[in-house]
């Protein structure tokens, strides 16, 4: 077998062949941190490509289905534009832009034969992160030891999107093993931030959250089983929503940890419009997924649900903010964006009060117990194949690693000592729901608590290699809580500058430390600020329709 380094070589080329040649383009200085209005002043697009790629997901299903734009052109737009992301922050794994055109052709053709559209998705291109096979592709997930093994079928959710008239055309950027909030490989390389290009763009769904950022696809499929989704959602300024097990099918995808059935991975939506999330979620759902994968739920789009019947029917809601986790304090920037929503939702009318969080800490390190129950093991499998490099770090100097805490650090635990860990976990999961029943005493509607905001990470999108802590988001996994990611503002160094009279708050620990020492407001400029909205179990539509009344208010306020 030749070298895994000869290997990478041989796949980078064949990458670089599939991108079409009259589309590359001259990208700026390396000092130029913020690329994102690259895309419209290189001169690749026209002028009606840059309308249509900065057209919401909804307007964009509607003049596609009344025939004003055809699917080629909007394929072709996007695809344009993705390139062009490519380039700018390193964004693209497997990129098929000819059969997407001919899918894109096939579907104006049916519609202007029948006057119908194939479904609820038609035309839309669809990026997808790279774990979701696709017949006669590569799917390496940042594996050397992956390369060269071509899918025989699609997996489930990419059929399910095809038939709703989605059109994939692009694959997107992870780290080796899946297992890290940034996206780095020895196969890819390293995806950057669009905002800022010495930031981390987030991970697993990195090349997903930059993409998406540069208006290079208007809807993309992420996985989240610790943050996934939303970690770069929020790190790359977008929409994003983490469902409850089960809601999206996963059948036929390729993952990390493979067998461990107790905190699962999920698909979910990434996007620039808010409205992308429910259009998603609706034709996924609407489908019938568990037809096909018998582990999706048999719950249809439940539209009470939507217009939340549950919780006063959207009237008077109360919403808690969580200011810090109890574990590590949020920066400035993640503080005035929590009192920038407060202020909105009070304004718009509903009420807010403080969240008490009970035992993340301790969920962190049950969820990271059940996850390096053999992933270790998992990991070394995987890559003795060619002999690659587990890699270590994100960091882009090797002289300041520090382990992080999410990765394996010994071997692996028996069986019987993964029962326990997993019982600890259904015990809190029991205390977590009575905590949050209990809020009904104190939120003055008669109903507890109808959904939490919090910060989606204690910082801003950091430099590479520097994201360390992911309980913000991984707690939520490990309640199968669903989530959605929403954009606020932006890191400001002026606003967001710490009084040098304030004196520090008190520690929780080192690690808290640590963290509150890492912030320099010039350091993270220009970083979107993104928030979490958490709601309960399989509440996938409620806690979209509540995400829609906190991004109105958030819009009013302005």
């Amino acid at each position: 077998m030749p070298h895994w380094t000869a290997l990478v070589a041989e796949k980078k080329q064949r990458q670089l062949k599939s991108i079409p040649q009259e589309w590359l383009v001259t990208p700026p200085p390396p000092s130029t941190l913020d690329v994102t209005g690259f895309p419209e002043s290189c001169g690749l697009l026209n002028a009606r490509e840059i309308e249509i790629t900065n057209t919401s997901v909804d307007v964009l299903l509607k003049r596609l289905a009344s025939a004003e734009w055809t699917a080629v052109d909007v394929t072709t737009a996007f695809s344009k534009r993705a390139i062009v992301a490519h380039q700018l922050v390193n964004c693209l794994t497997e990129i098929f832009i000819d059969p997407a055109l001919a899918r894109a052709a096939e579907l104006d053709d049916y519609l202007k034969k029948t006057g119908k559209v194939v479904g609820p998705l038609h035309g839309l291109p669809i990026s997808l992160k790279d774990q979701l096979c696709i017949k006669g592709l590569e799917t390496t997930m940042g594996y050397v030891s992956w390369i060269g093994q071509y899918a025989e079928k699609n997996a489930v959710l990419v059929d399910v999107l095809i038939e709703c008239g989605a059109v994939p055309f692009v694959r997107t950027n992870i780290p080796q093993t899946l297992m890290w909030p940034e996206s780095f490989n020895s196969v890819f390389g390293r995806t950057t931030n669009p905002h800022n290009v010495s930031l981390t763009s987030g991970g697993s769904s990195g090349g997903e959250g930059a993409l998406i950022a540069l208006k290079g696809s208007p809807l993309g499929v992420g996985s989240d089983i610790g943050g996934s989704v939303r970690i770069p959602s929020a790190f790359c300024g977008i929409y994003g929503l983490r469902p409850s097990y089960g809601r999206v099918p996963y059948c036929g995808a390729r993952n990390s940890l493979e067998g461990q059935d107790s905190i699962l991975s999920v698909f979910g939506p990434m996007t620039n419009s808010l409205s992308g999330l429910k259009v998603f979620m609706k034709a996924v759902v609407n489908s019938k997924p568990w037809l096909k994968d018998p582990l999706a739920v048999r719950k249809k789009w439940d539209e009470d649900e939507y217009e939340l019947a549950d919780h006063g029917s959207g009237k008077d809601l109360c919403f808690a903010i969580m200011w810090d986790d109890g574990v590590v304090v949020p920066h400035p920037p993640i503080r005035r964006s929590l009192e920038i929503t407060k202020a909105a939702l009070q304004k718009a009318g509903h009420k807010v009060v403080d969240w008490k969080p009970i035992k993340h800490k301790l969920l962190g390190e049950v969820t990271r117990d059940i996850w390096n129950a053999g992933s270790a093991e998992d990991y070394m499998i995987t890559t003795s194949v060619t002999g690659e490099p587990i890699i270590a770090t994100m960091e882009l100097d090797h002289a300041d690693t520090t382990a992080a805490s999410f990765r394996p650090q010994n071997g692996g635990i028996t069986a019987y000592q993964l029962w326990q860990v997993q019982k600890l976990r259904q015990n809190i999961r029991k205390e977590y729901m009575d905590h949050w029943n209990a809020t009904a005493s104190e939120t003055g509607t008669g109903r507890a608590v109808d959904a939490i905001i919090c910060p989606a990470a204690p910082y801003a999108a950091p430099p590479h290699g520097k994201n360390r802590y992911t309980n913000y988001t991984t707690v939520w996994n490990a309640l199968d809580y669903p989530a959605t990611i929403f954009p606020v503002t932006t890191v400001d160094p002026t606003l967001d500058a710490r009084d040098e009279k304030d004196p520090p708050h008190r520690f929780y620990d080192q690690f808290d430390q640590d963290v509150y020492e890492m912030y320099d407001p010039e350091k993270f400029k220009n970083a979107p600020v993104c928030l979490q909205l958490v709601g309960r179990t399989l509440e996938e539509e409620a806690v979209i329709k509540m995400t829609e009344i906190v991004d109105a208010a958030l819009a009013a306020a302005k």
